[in-house]
C-alpha cells in the first residue's frame, strides 16, 4: 500500500492543540471507526487501535496522537504546525486563506507529508484567523 493523502478543516481556536483536541472529538463523533465510546487518549493506548491506524488508518486527524511544535521534525503519528516560513513560502502575506490553502496542496505549491504524518496551518476570513487546515498521508 503506499498511504493515502487527505485533507480536511477544524474550527479555530487560539491555543492549536485545544483546535486539535477538538477536530479529533469531532471527528471521533462522526465516526468512530469501529472503536465505540473511547477518547483519542484511550484509543491510543489500545493495541487494536494502533493496529488500525498502521494498515490503514482513517485519513483523518484520528491518525495522530499529539500535535507538537512547529519547529519539531516530523515523527510517527504526530501533527506538526507550519513554521511562519513554511507558510510564507505559499501564501506571501502569511495569512492564508482556504482557497488559497486548497490550490498550494493541488499545484504542490504546499506538499504533503511522508507517511504517518501530519501538519496543519491557521486559515483566515477577511484577515481573521477562521478555521484550521489539516493535511497528512496515512500510515500504510
Amino acid at each position: 500500500m503506499g498511504g493515502n493523502e487527505w485533507t480536511s478543516t477544524g474550527p479555530y481556536q487560539k491555543d492549536l492543540e485545544s483546535a486539535f483536541r477538538q477536530a479529533q472529538e469531532q471527528e471521533l463523533a462522526e465516526n468512530d471507526h469501529g472503536f465505540p465510546g473511547r477518547d483519542i487518549v484511550e484509543l491510543w493506548e489500545d493495541d487494536d487501535w494502533r493496529e488500525y491506524i498502521l494498515t490503514g488508518g482513517t485519513s483523518s486527524v484520528l491518525d495522530f496522537y499529539d500535535l507538537v511544535d512547529a519547529a519539531s521534525g516530523d515523527d510517527f503519528a504526530m501533527m506538526r504546525p507550519l513554521t511562519e516560513d513554511e507558510v510564507r513560502d505559499w501564501a506571501p502575506e502569511g495569512r492564508p486563506t482556504r482557497e488559497q490553502w486548497v490550490a498550494a496542496l493541488r499545484t504542490r505549491a504546499l506538499d504533503f507529508p511522508g507517511r504517518g504524518a501530519g501538519r496543519c496551518t491557521i486559515l483566515y476570513r477577511d484577515g481573521e484567523p477562521a478555521e484550521i487546515g489539516y493535511w497528512g498521508c496515512t500510515a500504510d
